[in-house]
């Protein structure tokens, strides 16, 4: 899911996505390879270690996380209450166990996972709720992962546009939760205390317009904006997008907030 709004709140907008599923699939980016090496770092795990893992892949969405957890060895299952993302990662990933469910209150045993991540997911959440749950459900050594894509801010034409949608959309937010995660957790009060481990991943992808286009067009507040508000918006992001790239490839820059919580 999207990292455009705050934690816990906001249920029309994380059940928006059902109406952008199949753009999201197709507009959303992955993630870099480093991340996974990065999650088995910081969960300590040796290089590899995620092969044979059970993995809750919590708000799935569309399984973009999800595949690449498999694909890692793992072995994934997608956790996601909207009928219309869960229907899309199905079609995808039909071998993949699916589960309707929310990260407040998860159906699994206690300790009968090795890891469980959110990707792009996590703000819908109540924390207080969540980590609890994740701990609950994670073996000792598991490991909690949380990350979001969010637009570089070190990144001249990225923040701009950023700065932009803040300043035309009412309510928008430009990068919701991520970097705070670590905070919130420590600040959670649970005993024992966890102990967040952040860090910070820079990738670009190189993509059309059009497709840059429809990746913020599947964003929750465009979602629920709906297409006849959304247009005049996206189309002005065009024209800016334009002048800055001229030949109508965007080389996308992201910074990748992780954050990893061991279980003791």
């Amino acid at each position: 899911m999207t990292h455009d709004t705050t934690a816990a709140g906001g249920a029309d907008f994380a059940l928006s996505f059902d109406t952008v599923a199949t753009q999201y699939a197709t507009a959303r980016p992955s993630y870099p390879p480093e991340l996974l090496d990065t999650v088995e770092q910081l969960a300590g795990l040796d290089p590899g270690g995620l092969r044979g893992a059970t993995a809750l892949d919590v708000g799935a969405g569309t399984g973009i996380a999800t595949r690449l957890l498999r694909e890692r060895g793992a072995r994934a299952i997608a956790v996601e209450p909207g009928p219309g993302m869960g229907a899309e990662l199905r079609r995808t990933l039909p071998d993949v166990p699916l589960v309707r469910a929310l990260g407040d209150a998860l159906p699994f045993a206690d300790a009968s996972v090795d890891l469980v991540t959110y990707a792009q997911s996590w703000h819908w959440t109540d924390p207080a709720r969540s980590v609890p749950e994740a701990l609950r459900v994670l073996r000792p050594g598991g490991a909690l992962a949380l990350w979001w894509n969010v637009p570089d801010p070190d990144v001249e034409w990225a923040a701009a546009q950023e700065a932009r949608l803040q300043a035309r959309l009412p309510g928008y937010h430009a990068h919701g939760i991520s970097s705070d995660a670590p905070r919130l957790i420590a600040g959670l009060g649970l005993t024992p205390a966890p102990t967040p481990v952040f860090r910070q991943l820079h990738w670009t992808r190189r993509i059309p317009v059009d497709l840059h286009l429809a990746h913020l067009g599947s964003r929750s507040y465009f979602a629920v904006m709906g297409p006849q508000e959304s247009r005049p918006v996206l189309e002005d992001e065009r024209a800016h997008l334009l002048r800055r790239f001229p030949d109508g490839v965007v080389e996308d820059a992201y910074a990748l907030d992780l954050t990893v919580v061991r279980r003791p």
